[in-house]
């Protein structure tokens, strides 16, 4: 027996960021050209680059910063 298909009477809303806009506030990890996390912090952002960097070396990696609207790219060690 089949149940009867529920709707709710509000749509929840999604937390989605969009790929294609720049962070207004924090840090960002641009991986490849596409920004894929945002952080509140520069350590964060920087450990977490420094871990993709470690696991996947071909990837291009900068660190965005959202105040100052640059780009620092991380060099391989």
């Amino acid at each position: 027996m089949k149940r009867p298909l529920t709707i709710p009477a509000e749509a929840q809303p999604r937390n989605t960021t969009r790929a294609d806009l720049m962070p207004t506030e924090g840090f960002g990890l641009e991986v490849d050209g596409r920004m894929k996390t945002v952080f509140p912090t520069l350590q964060a952002a920087l450990k977490r680059a420094h871990d993709l960097k470690a696991e996947f070396p071909m990837l291009q990696i900068k660190v965005y910063d959202a105040a100052e609207k640059t780009s620092t790219l991380l060099e391989s060690a």
